[in-house]
């Protein structure tokens, strides 16, 4: 049976908020027209091959002291505030200078997620909506998706549905066991949401910018060469945590009058944290 809200009793405001910004300092007027009436952006540059590559050599040395904790390669999630490789990414003011764009000068980041599809992983990431499963609101993150490796067709490269963030919440059902769904929630019928999906290609050290209400999805990968991505979920200050979601946040750019919003400090060494 459909689902119409993941989290009732909380009274979340889910809706796209459009962007007004007369004098952007990154983005083109046309880019953010286009991430108004479609939902994202991609792909835009970053980082050089040789900067990518010691993000990538820093992520193979984190993941390979995770897996060996008992972590998986979908396991880094959350831990922004204790490894100092993923804090620095954050931190990049080439990344903010997109972001701030979108969402002005004072930037939040209350999360990220390394999205590893490991050669022949045979887990999917089934349609969905980002903002579906958060206890924030109102909803307006903007996720930063960073390609760590190459990501295209092939190496099961992230897809999106244009336009379909600007329907609100879109119903859902509980993803079954037989889709091996890295996530909990599925939206069937994706297309009636907006128009045909677009694959995300991005060579490494590039960035796609979408909203948190934009349907997305990702194919189980079948080749011989992984596919890792690192998101960072960006927010302006006035946006509210519920269910203490704000304990694990960075300040990113500027500041947070109203101090809802922790402002971790820079970690020095990677605390992967304890399996429960």
């Amino acid at each position: 049976m459909p689902i119409t809200d993941a989290l009732p009793e909380l009274n979340r405001k889910l809706q796209f908020f459009p962007v007004k910004n007369d004098r952007p300092q990154k983005l083109r007027q046309d880019q953010i027209q286009q991430y108004n009436q479609k939902g994202y952006i991609c792909p835009l540059d970053v980082f050089s091959a040789d900067e990518i590559a010691e993000h990538r050599a820093y992520f193979d040395q984190l993941i390979e002291k995770a897996v060996a904790l008992g972590w998986n390669n979908y396991s880094i999630n959350g831990w922004q505030a204790k490894c100092p490789g993923i804090y620095d990414l954050v931190m990049d003011n080439r990344i903010l200078d997109y972001v701030q764009d979108l969402l002005g000068e004072n930037l939040v980041c209350w999360a990220t997620h390394y999205f590893c599809k490991i050669p022949g992983d045979t887990q999917r990431v089934s349609w969905h909506q980002d903002a579906s499963y958060w206890p924030l609101t109102p909803s307006k993150t903007v996720t930063v998706w960073l390609a760590i490796d190459d990501a295209d067709t092939g190496n099961s490269a992230m897809q999106i549905i244009p336009q379909s963030h600007r329907h609100g919440q879109i119903a859902f059902e509980r993803s079954r066991a037989e889709e091996q769904n890295v996530l909990g929630q599925t939206v069937t019928n994706p297309e009636n949401y907006g128009q045909a999906p677009v694959v995300l290609e991005m060579k490494a050290g590039q960035i796609s910018l979408h909203s948190d209400l934009l349907l997305h999805s990702s194919e189980p990968n079948t080749s011989d060469r992984r596919r890792c991505g690192l998101t960072m979920r960006f927010i302006p200050p006035e946006v509210r945590a519920l269910n203490q979601w704000n304990q694990n946040s960075i300040m990113a750019r500027g500041q947070d009058p109203s101090s809802h919003w922790l402002a971790a400090p820079r970690p020095t060494t990677d605390q992967i944290p304890e399996r429960n």
